[in-house]
């Protein structure tokens, strides 16, 4: 059986799986860090946020029409697109945040997040910001986080919801809200809130089926660690073409605990290890996984396996027999000879 190559997207927000200390919290860096990668992406966001304030009240017939409109701009401009002022507070508020995901200083990034929020108490980046770099203790981070959902929702507005489910992060003004979602889902999957965790993630995917955010990673990983099997198998077939290492080593862990040992189930270990085969010296412990994970991810190499096992260990671990299966097949001639072949870079990093 040969599964479709669907990769992560370079855009997704990487989703915290493991220990609540890594998870969102990581992605602060240290007090004086320089900007990172995340800072890059939004950076691309804040770009993307000022050229919907350019064609906002535009009518276009087709896109080609829209991109001549930017290209005149950019003509007019000297290459360069004309900078509008934010006209609500939410966006004078959010410009202020682009600056901050952006500052090399934690105590600048704080006080930028807190000014944020005496423009407007609706920004709910501040909160994301604010429960990655000052929250003392995870009830106090999922307390920041559900203030960012809170944030966000009055932003955007319930009929925004109800006529937007399905696009969001699509729409640039969603991003906070759905970065504060995902963050309140993984704390209080870190303070033992678990069927409010999942629930959070199912409705993120419900807002965002497109996952540019990477929540299913999240949520298999829940369900399987819940025994909730069905529902993980569902999960499974409805993104059945990602052939990410996460993916395929879950489609043959859930294999086997819905299964048993089979030729077919078999057939799924194999193609995960073919596809990533760093993943076994990580969940059998002959490599420890460093304290700071890589900060880009190869795909099908050893920064993707560290990834999916800091995140899906506790699957394997305990489901009985599944580290002597994955073991005994790891060790087979046919997947050897593969695995001899496989000892190079097999993708582009990513974010």
């Amino acid at each position: 059986m040969t599964h479709k190559k669907h990769r992560k997207g370079a855009d997704k927000q990487k989703a915290p799986v493991g220990p609540a200390a890594k998870g969102p919290a990581a992605a602060a860096g240290t007090p004086d860090s320089p900007p990172s990668l995340l800072s890059a992406a939004r950076s691309a966001e804040e770009a993307m946020a000022a050229i919907r304030r350019l064609m906002e009240g535009q009518e276009f017939a087709s896109i080609e029409e829209a991109n001549q409109f930017l290209e005149s701009l950019l003509a007019s401009g000297g290459g360069m697109l004309p900078s509008l002022a934010p006209e609500t507070d939410v966006e004078r508020a959010q410009d202020v945040m682009y600056e901050a995901w952006g500052a090399n200083n934690r105590k600048k990034r704080i006080d930028l997040a807190k000014y944020a929020l005496e423009i407007s108490p609706d920004c709910a980046d501040a909160y994301v910001l604010l429960a990655q770099e000052t929250a003392k203790n995870p009830y106090e981070r999922a307390r920041l986080y559900e203030q960012g959902v809170q944030a966000g929702e009055r932003a955007l507005g319930k009929e925004f919801f109800d006529e937007e489910a399905g696009n969001f992060w699509g729409l640039i003004e969603t991003r906070p809200y759905m970065r504060a979602r995902l963050g309140l889902a993984s704390a209080l999957w870190g303070i033992a809130e678990r069927r409010a965790a999942i629930e959070h993630a199912y409705e993120l995917l419900r807002l965002n089926p497109g996952d540019n955010q990477g929540v299913r990673y999240v949520l298999l990983e829940w369900l399987l660690a819940e025994g909730r099997n069905d529902e993980a198998g569902a999960l499974l077939e409805s993104y059945e073409d990602d052939a990410s290492a996460g993916w395929m080593y879950a489609r043959a862990i859930h294999g086997l605990r819905t299964e048993g040992r089979s030729a077919r189930v078999d057939e799924l270990l194999r193609e995960a290890l073919e596809e990533n085969p760093h993943v076994p010296s990580y969940l059998l412990s002959e490599k420890a996984i460093p304290e700071q994970l890589p900060a880009t991810v190869q795909l099908g190499g050893e920064s993707e396996a560290m990834e999916y096992v800091e995140a899906g260990y506790g699957t394997w671990y305990f489901t009985p027999g599944a580290l002597e299966w994955l073991r005994e097949v790891w060790g087979s001639e046919g997947v050897r000879s593969r695995r001899a072949t496989r000892d190079r870079p097999t993708g582009p990093a990513m974010p």
